[in-house]
């Protein structure tokens, strides 16, 4: 049986507008965090949700 994870924090990506999960990569500096992704951080910030 596999092994559930506690809930764990969200935000929403400030590119791509939907949420997502704490990485234990980004324990460090989730303050920091408003990307979900490396693709997301290089377009950068978008006015409205994606359609």
């Amino acid at each position: 049986m596999a092994h559930k994870k506690p809930h764990l924090p969200e935000k929403i990506c400030a590119s791509c507008h939907r949420p997502f999960a704490w990485r234990k990569k980004w324990a460090r500096d989730w303050d920091a965090v408003k990307y979900c992704s490396d693709r997301c951080r290089g377009v950068g910030e978008r006015a409205g949700p994606a359609s």
